[in-house]
């Protein structure tokens, strides 16, 4: 199994519940969600990124200290990882994937963090996995869409809300208001672009 990359790298994990641990990010190419605020737009297209294998993938994490792996993209529900969260587990990675679950996940993860998305939402079946449920506030909707979310996954399950970058400043008083009010959630805060990491 070949997977299309667009760009690998060590760093720190920015959001969610890992936020501030260490993490190689494996951005794979390839999305057909088309969320209209996304910040990865050019990881939408697979032609023109170069393919690698499991092993590939493997040794560029080996050549770091990391200790957990975070496969991303693009959309990594479109390719069957199996092959590839085997391979890193075996090599004693911890696996993570970010996803919207558009499609049914393919690998035995350590831990799914879910971003539903309205422009293709995700399979239902695949709630019951999430570890983590990530809802993007955009406009006044998304807090309905959060809720109607939060019911079709585990109660173990964290409940995070996260601003839209562009309109972080518009949102989060009212997002600070959901979470007093539903205190099962939390707010969730992309200090990658605050601390200024990939």
């Amino acid at each position: 199994m070949n997977y299309p990359v667009m760009e690998h790298f060590y760093t720190i994990q920015g959001e969610g519940v890992h936020a501030g641990k260490p993490a190689y990010f494996v951005r794979l190419a390839g999305c057909d969600v088309g969320c209209v605020w996304c910040d990865v737009k050019e990881s939408w297209p697979t032609e023109g990124y170069p393919v690698h294998t499991a092993d590939e993938i493997c040794s560029w994490v080996s050549a770091t200290p990391a200790k957990m792996v975070v496969i991303t993209g693009g959309e990594p529900a479109m390719y069957d990882c199996h092959p590839l969260v085997n391979t890193l587990k075996l090599a004693g990675y911890r696996v993570h994937v970010e996803t919207s679950a558009a499609y049914p996940l393919r690998g035995d993860y350590d831990w799914i963090c879910i971003s539903p998305k309205k422009f293709k939402q995700p399979v239902d079946v695949e709630m019951s996995r999430a570890h983590e449920l990530k809802v993007i506030v955009f406009n006044d909707s998304d807090f309905q869409w959060a809720e109607q979310w939060a019911k079709t996954v585990n109660p173990d399950c964290a409940l995070l809300l996260q601003a839209e970058w562009e309109k972080r400043d518009k949102v989060m008083p009212k997002m600070i208001d959901f979470v007093k009010a539903n205190p099962r959630w939390r707010i969730c805060i992309q200090t990658h672009k605050i601390i200024q990491v990939p």
